[in-house]
C-alpha cells in the first residue's frame, strides 16, 4: 500500500487529527511540497491538486521530509501541534 493511502487511512480513523506532510519531489531535496491530509483525503498546499482521485498527490518516488500531527479543525493562524517533525519511520513505527 502506498504511503499516501496509509496516511489517508490513518486520518480516516482519527477525524480529530490533521496531517501536514512535507515531501521532497527531487533527489536534491531543494523542491519541497506540503500536503494536508484530513479525514482520508489528501490535498496539495503548494500546487494544484488533480481533480482525478486516482492521481496520487504524493508521487511514489517522493521522499517524506517530515510529518506534523495537528489537532482538527486546522487553523493555519493558530495551529495546535500534537507532534511535529516526525520522520516516516517514527510515524509508521518501522
Amino acid at each position: 500500500m502506498s504511503i499516501q493511502k496509509q496516511l489517508e487511512q490513518y486520518t480516516a480513523k482519527r477525524s480529530q487529527e490533521v496531517l501536514l506532510v512535507t515531501i521532497s519531489v527531487d533527489e536534491t531535496e531543494e523542491t519541497t511540497e506540503e500536503i494536508m491530509i484530513f479525514k482520508g483525503f489528501s490535498s496539495c498546499l503548494s500546487r494544484a491538486t488533480a481533480y482525478d482521485p486516482d492521481i496520487p498527490v504524493i508521487p511514489e518516488d517522493a521522499k517524506i521530509i517530515s510529518i506534523d500531527r495537528l489537532q482538527a479543525p486546522y487553523n493555519p493562524n493558530q495551529p495546535i501541534y500534537i507532534a511535529r517533525g516526525l520522520t516516516w519511520a517514527e510515524f509508521s513505527g518501522e
